[in-house]
């Protein structure tokens, strides 16, 4: 398992290379995200979010000039209608993503025959009450940060799209 997530990580940071470029055209949607119902969305982000809880661990992809990074990450949560995932401030991620937010995200199930993408662009809030209800969903992040430690950094996603994907089937896209 371990080898496919190396592969994993090496074939997203080779897909990655221009993270700066728009969604490709072969993911667009006949429905822009300004057309989704208000319910379709947050139908797609809870998906998105099961999925990402599902897989456990996932990667995400940031650009540093003209290079990719990716490294893992695992916790996420919805709050107030937003998917959020969360980082520190003083790690190179955080960095990345205040130059651009532009990002994108791989998840892969255990069974490693589906997998989901998902890109958009990552926005910092400093919202005390969103940090503290993100540290009371995962009580072993406060070992390491407080929700007004200056360092804690949630980071929700706007212009969410999400395509599923497996071995055998057509891709599936949402948008949120």
């Amino acid at each position: 398992m371990k080898k496919v997530l190396f592969v994993f990580a090496v074939m997203i940071a080779a897909v990655s290379s221009n993270i700066q470029a728009a969604v490709p055209e072969t993911w667009s949607s006949e429905v822009t995200n300004d057309a989704i119902s208000m319910e379709m969305k947050e139908a797609n982000m809870q998906e998105v979010q099961a999925y990402l809880k599902e897989c456990g661990a996932f990667f995400i992809a940031t650009a540093d000039g003209d290079q990719p990074r990716v490294r893992p990450f695992g916790v996420s949560e919805i709050i107030d209608g937003r998917l959020y995932i969360m980082t520190g401030k003083v790690k190179r991620t955080f960095k990345q993503l205040a130059k651009n937010g532009k990002f994108e995200i791989c998840a892969m199930k255990k069974s490693g025959t589906e997998w989901m993408r998902l890109s958009g662009t990552l926005v910092n809030d400093e919202t005390l009450s969103v940090k503290e209800e993100f540290l009371n969903r995962n009580e072993g992040l406060k070992s390491m940060y407080k929700a007004d430690d200056g360092n804690m950094a949630v980071l929700y996603i706007t212009n969410g799209t999400a395509c599923f994907s497996s071995f055998g089937k057509p891709d599936r896209i949402v948008n949120f």
